[in-house]
C-alpha cells in the first residue's frame, strides 16, 4: 500500500491549522451571523461555537494520536464504532468540503474581479490545486506565507477600529438576537473553526503524531478564537449589529468607517489571500480523505494512488478539484456555509462518539470524556438549529450517501 512521507512538525501543523481557520469566519460569516444574533450575540455565539470545537479538538487530537494515518473521523468511526459510521462521516466530510471550496473559491473572486466572479474563481482552484500536487512541504510552506499576511491585514484592522474607529462598547448590547438566533449564529460560525481538522486528517504525514496533533490542534485553535473575539468586538463596536449584518464586506467597511477608506483595497487583498490560504488547506484535507476512503474501496479505489515523486494522493486531489469547479459554476456562498456546517458537524459528532470509546489517558488533566459528551450534543443541537434550507440539504445528502452504502454492501 502507498504511504505519506512525514515531515510536518509542530509548527508545519499549527500552521496549515491557522491557514484553515483564518479567514472564513472573518471575512465571511460574521455578517450573517450579526444577522441572526445581533451585537451581544454574536460574542456569545462566537464563544458557543468555540466551545464546541475545543471540545471536538480534544476529541480529534487523542483520536488522531492514536491513529496517525489520512482520514480523519472516516478512519476513527470505522476503527471504534463500525464501517458505517466511518463511512457517514467520511462522506459527510467530502460533501461537505467540497461545498465548502467551491464558496471560498466564489469569494476570492468576488473580491479580485465582480464582474467575473466564477472565471476567477475556476482560476484560483486550479492554481491552488498545482500548489498542492507539488506536495504537502510546498502546501505548508505557501499557507505560511499566506497567514503571515492574513494576520498584518487583520491587525491593520483592529489597530485602525481601536484608535480612530470610534468603538462604542454599547453596541454589543444593541440588537440582542433569540437563543435560537445565538444557536444559529453558533452553527454558522463553526464553519470558520473547522480548519483543525486539517491537522489531524494530515496525520500520516506529521512528525511523531502522538507529541505533535495533541499539541497543534489545541493551539491553533486557541489562536483563532482569540483574533475571531478581537475582530468581532471591533467590527461592532465601530459598525454596530445592524451594519454589519447587511455588509457584503464587513471590514472594509471598519477601514472605511474609520476615516480610512485608503486602506480598503489592502483589506480586500487580505481577504483574497486570507481564502485562498483556506481553499489551499480545504482541498488538501479533502483530497485526504478521499484517499482514504479510497483506500477501503468505499469509493473507486483507483483514487487511492499516490504520486512516487512529490508522495501526494494526486488522483484524489484532481478528483475533488474538479467537482469543485463544477459546483462552482452552479454554488451560491451563503447557501455553501449552512450546507457544509451541517455535514461537518454530523462529522464531529462522530469524532465524539468514537472518543467516548477511547479509555482514560494517563497524565490527562482534562476531563476528556465530558469533552466528547459535550462536543456530541453540541454538534447535533448546533447542525439542527442552521437555517432550514442547510438542514434539509445537508440531512439530505447524507441520506444518500447511507442509500449508497447501504446499496453496495448488499450487492
Amino acid at each position: 500500500m502507498d504511504q505519506l512521507r512525514r515531515r510536518l512538525g509542530v509548527p508545519d501543523a499549527v500552521v496549515i491549522g491557522l491557514g484553515s481557520m483564518l479567514g472564513a469566519g472573518v471575512f465571511v460569516v460574521f455578517a450573517p451571523a450579526a444577522a441572526t444574533a445581533g451585537g451581544v450575540g454574536l460574542l456569545l455565539a462566537l464563544a458557543l461555537a468555540g466551545f464546541i470545537a475545543f471540545c471536538n479538538a480534544t476529541s480529534s487530537a487523542r483520536l488522531a494520536a492514536r491513529y496517525p494515518e489520512s482520514g480523519g473521523t472516516y478512519v476513527y468511526g470505522r476503527e471504534r464504532l463500525n464501517p458505517f459510521a466511518g463511512f457517514l462521516a467520511g462522506w459527510g466530510f467530502v460533501v461537505g468540503k467540497t461545498a465548502s471550496c467551491a464558496a471560498m473559491a466564489l469569494t476570492i473572486g468576488a473580491y479580485l474581479w465582480p464582474g467575473q466572479a466564477r472565471l476567477v474563481a475556476v482560476a484560483a482552484v486550479v492554481a491552488v490545486t498545482a500548489v498542492n500536487l507539488r506536495g504537502i512541504a510546498k502546501t505548508a510552506a505557501a499557507t505560511t506565507a499566506l497567514v503571515v499576511v492574513v494576520l498584518v491585514v487583520l491587525g491593520l484592522v483592529a489597530v485602525s477600529g481601536l484608535v480612530a474607529g470610534d468603538v462604542q462598547l454599547d453596541r454589543l448590547g444593541a440588537g440582542g438576537g433569540s437563543a435560537q438566533g445565538v444557536l444559529t449564529a453558533a452553527g454558522l460560525l463553526f464553519f470558520a473553526f473547522a480548519g483543525y481538522a486539517r491537522i489531524a486528517t494530515l496525520g500520516e504525514e506529521v512528525r511523531d503524531p502522538a507529541r505533535t496533533i495533541p499539541r497543534a490542534v489545541p493551539l491553533a485553535l486557541g489562536v483563532v478564537l482569540a483574533i475571531y473575539l478581537v475582530i468581532a468586538v471591533v467590527a461592532v463596536g465601530v459598525l454596530g449589529a445592524d451594519r454589519l449584518a447587511s455588509s457584503a464586506a464587513p471590514l472594509v467597511d471598519v477601514v472605511t468607517a474609520a476615516g480610512l477608506p485608503g486602506l480598503a483595497w489592502v483589506v480586500r487583498a487580505g481577504a483574497t489571500v486570507a481564502v485562498t490560504g483556506v481553499l489551499l488547506s480545504l482541498l488538501a484535507g479533502v483530497g485526504r480523505t478521499l484517499l482514504a476512503m479510497a483506500r477501503r474501496r468505499d469509493v473507486p479505489g483507483t483514487l487511492a494512488a499516490v504520486h512516487p515523486v512529490h508522495q501526494v494522493p494526486h488522483r484524489a486531489e484532481l478528483a475533488v478539484a474538479a467537482v469543485v469547479v463544477v459546483v462552482t459554476a452552479l454554488g451560491d456562498v451563503r447557501g455553501a456555509i449552512g450546507f457544509s456546517s451541517c455535514t461537518v458537524l454530523v462529522y464531529y459528532a462522530i469524532t465524539n462518539a468514537s472518543a467516548l470509546t477511547l479509555g482514560r489517558d494517563p497524565g490527562r488533566k482534562l476531563p476528556v470524556r465530558a469533552l466528547a459528551v459535550a462536543g456530541l450534543v453540541g454538534c447535533l443541537l448546533l447542525a439542527v438549529s442552521l437555517p432550514p434550507a442547510s438542514v434539509l440539504a445537508g440531512f439530505g445528502v447524507l441520506g444518500l450517501g447511507a442509500l449508497w452504502y447501504a446499496v453496495r454492501h448488499r450487492r
